[in-house]
């Protein structure tokens, strides 16, 4: 696809330089508005790329297939063909949650296409797995939030928001998150949430080596510190940090710790706002 389609099938939109692109990426149920703290302290020094995931805020749903869309793999493929667009220089990338993962996947598959993945609240397996892998969540949990997204989508979104957000203290957050949950297809939210919360990625981490910022939380009821740990172990050149924030959406609750630590890693052109 042409560069003028995907600029339609995915709503992508340039800010900033004309180069050292650096491509936002958005969590589940979310869409690229999400950034608007963080993403405008680059434009100064970086060709910033904002785009939404297939199925989510303004993407062009026509190109949305359950075929299509099986794994994360494939939203993975989707950023290899955009990366390849964007133009001659490898870019950095930033994606949160499930879309850290999908960057992951995309620097396994294509590493000449990256210069480095900032990755915030990732998680490679939301499941718990013995003694050697704490995720979070029992598999009974994930059971639960997708038979309460089946059964009660807007009542699920009014439950979950506030506990991926965190910070009650400011309710106007959640609401921002539950409200981006609502605008999103409930049976389309299902499946997404279905793919992402029973996957299992551990085993594509050793095989990125593409330099990587792992930014975490200290208290995070969806992605656990220990495992920011656990990846940033398993991968061959990353580096963790541990923010002293609450909530799963650090860059939405604290965006200008998000924007130092990530300035920290890339170089000192971003401006703090």
């Amino acid at each position: 696809m042409n560069a003028q389609g995907l600029v339609k099938k995915f709503a992508i939109k340039t800010l900033g330089a004309v180069s050292d692109p650096m491509v936002f990426a958005h969590g589940m149920g979310c869409d690229q508005t999400m950034w608007k703290d963080v993403a405008p302290a680059f434009v100064s020094s970086n060709k910033v790329i904002l785009f939404d995931l297939m199925g989510f805020g303004n993407s062009d749903r026509t190109g949305f297939s359950y075929e299509r869309y099986q794994t994360l793999n494939n939203y993975a493929d989707d950023f290899v063909e955009i990366a390849e667009q964007i133009g001659l220089e490898p870019v950095t990338f930033v994606g949160h949650s499930v879309s850290a993962i999908i960057g992951v996947l995309a620097a396994k598959k294509r590493p000449d296409l990256f210069k480095r993945l900032v990755l915030i609240g990732p998680s490679p397996r939301y499941i718990n797995d013995g003694d050697d892998y704490y995720g979070g969540f029992e598999a009974t949990d994930i059971e639960a939030l997708i038979d309460a997204m089946r059964s009660n989508y807007l009542g699920w979104a009014a439950d979950f928001a506030p506990l991926v957000m965190g910070n009650p203290d400011r309710p106007e957050l959640s609401g921002t998150l539950e409200a981006s949950f609502c605008r999103t297809n409930p049976a389309f939210a299902e499946f997404f949430a279905a793919m992402t919360f029973w996957g299992d990625n551990r085993a594509d981490l050793a095989e990125v080596i593409t330099p990587s910022l792992i930014i975490q939380c200290s208290d995070d009821l969806i992605a656990p510190k220990n495992v920011g740990r656990y990846i940033a172990a398993q991968m061959q050149n990353a580096t963790l940090v541990e923010l002293n924030a609450a909530g799963h959406c650090p860059h939405m609750s604290h965006p200008t710790d998000v924007i130092r630590e990530i300035r920290n890693y890339v170089g000192p052109s971003a401006t703090l706002i």
